[in-house]
C-alpha cells in the first residue's frame, strides 16, 4: 500500500511538470503577481507609486504590459525572471481604479494575466478640535468632550487623553461627525488637561487637538438673591415716597398750615379756605376802651380770582376788652 502511494505521488508530479512544458523544452509562464512596492493601496494626490510585476516562472524573455481599466498604460520587456517596475503619478481621482498586468513569452505565444489592484486616494486630516458645551463644572456633574476633524479621508478614528492616558477606546466614525464622550465630575483631580487624537488610513498621519480644561463653577451663595430683592424693595420704596411728596404730603402741609391760622384769628367764612386764603388779607386788632366801636378794613386782592369772589361774605369776631 505504501508503495503504490509513493507512484501515485510520482506520477501527479511528471504531469505538472509536462504541463509547464512544451514540446521543445521551454517552461510556460505562471501567472505573474502584480503588487504595490510601498505596500500599501492608499494613495494621495500627486503622490508617486510603483508597481511590481513578476511571473515566478516561464521561460525568458518575458514582455510585462500593465493596464489601467483594460487599456494599456505601458510594456516593458525583463531578458530573465526579475520583475517589472511600473512608475506612476497620481494627478487626479481616475489614477486610482482598477489596474491589472499580462506577462507573456514567446512559447506559443501564450501569455497569463496577474491578480487586479485598486488604488484608495486618501487625504490627510487636519489638526481636530476638543470641546465642550460648558466650560465649567462641579462635582457630581455629568459633562461631554467632542473631537472632530474638519477634513480628511473616512473614516476617522479619535481617541481621548486626559494628560498622557487615554480614557475612552478608538472610537471610529465613518461620517463627517464629532465623536463625543461623556464624564462624570467625581473629584478635583478630574479637572485636569484632556486632549484628542485623530486619525486616518493615510500612513504617518496622526494629529492631536489642542488642550481643555473643566474649571470649577463657583457655589451661588442662597442670601444673594435675598440682598437684591431687600434692595430693589428699598429702591422702590425711595421712589414712591419721592413721588408723592408733591401730590400728598404738601398739600396735606398746606392744608393744615391754613387750619391753624383760621383758628388763631377767630376769622370764620362760608367761602372755602382755598379760596379765602387767596383772596383776604388778616389784619390784627388793637386792644380798646370798652364799650367802643372798631373798623378795621379788610382788603381783597385786586386779581382776577378775587373778582369772581366778590360776592362772598366775610365774618369776623372782635374781642373787646373791659
Amino acid at each position: 500500500m505504501f508503495f503504490l502511494t509513493i507512484l501515485l505521488f510520482s506520477y501527479l508530479q511528471m504531469s505538472h511538470q509536462i504541463q509547464k512544458t512544451t514540446a521543445n523544452g521551454k517552461e510556460m509562464l505562471s501567472n505573474p503577481r502584480l503588487m504595490s512596492v510601498q505596500r500599501t493601496l492608499n494613495v494621495v494626490m500627486n503622490e508617486n507609486v510603483s508597481l511590481s510585476c513578476h511571473a515566478d516562472s516561464g521561460s525568458p524573455p518575458v514582455t510585462y504590459t500593465l493596464f489601467k481599466h483594460n487599456q494599456k498604460v505601458s510594456t516593458l520587456n525583463r531578458p530573465d525572471l526579475t520583475p517589472a517596475l511600473f512608475n506612476l503619478t497620481i494627478n487626479s481621482a481616475s489614477d486610482v481604479g482598477e489596474y491589472k498586468c499580462k506577462a507573456e513569452n514567446k512559447v506559443s505565444g501564450g501569455w497569463k494575466y496577474s491578480n487586479s489592484l485598486n488604488f484608495t486616494l486618501v487625504e490627510p486630516i487636519s489638526k481636530p478640535v476638543l470641546s465642550s458645551p460648558t466650560s465649567q463644572a462641579k462635582k457630581g456633574q455629568n459633562v461631554t468632550l467632542s473631537c472632530l476633524s474638519e477634513n480628511g479621508s473616512l473614516p476617522i478614528t479619535y481617541i481621548f487623553f486626559k494628560g498622557k492616558q487615554n480614557i475612552s477606546p478608538p472610537v471610529k466614525m465613518h461620517k463627517r461627525e464629532a465623536a463625543v464622550i461623556f464624564l462624570y465630575i467625581s473629584s478635583s483631580s478630574d479637572f485636569g488637561t484632556y486632549k484628542c487624537r485623530a486619525e486616518n488610513s493615510f500612513r504617518n498621519n496622526t494629529k492631536y487637538s489642542n488642550s481643555f480644561n473643566f474649571t470649577l463653577a463657583e457655589e451661588k451663595s442662597h442670601s444673594q438673591p435675598l440682598i437684591i430683592s431687600l434692595g430693589l424693595i428699598l429702591l422702590l420704596f425711595i421712589i414712591g415716597f419721592a413721588l408723592a411728596i408733591p401730590f400728598f404730603i404738601i398739600p396735606s402741609y398746606k392744608a393744615k398750615k391754613f387750619k391753624s391760622t383760621r383758628s388763631s384769628t377767630g376769622l370764620t367764612s362760608p367761602v372755602n379756605a382755598e379760596d379765602a386764603e387767596s383772596y383776604v388779607i388778616y389784619t390784627e386788632i388793637e386792644p380798646v376802651k370798652s364799650e367802643e366801636y372798631v373798623n378795621f378794613p379788610v382788603i381783597r386782592r385786586e386779581d382776577e380770582k378775587a373778582e369772581k369772589a366778590a360776592c362772598a361774605t366775610v365774618y369776623s369776631t372782635v374781642f373787646i376788652g373791659d
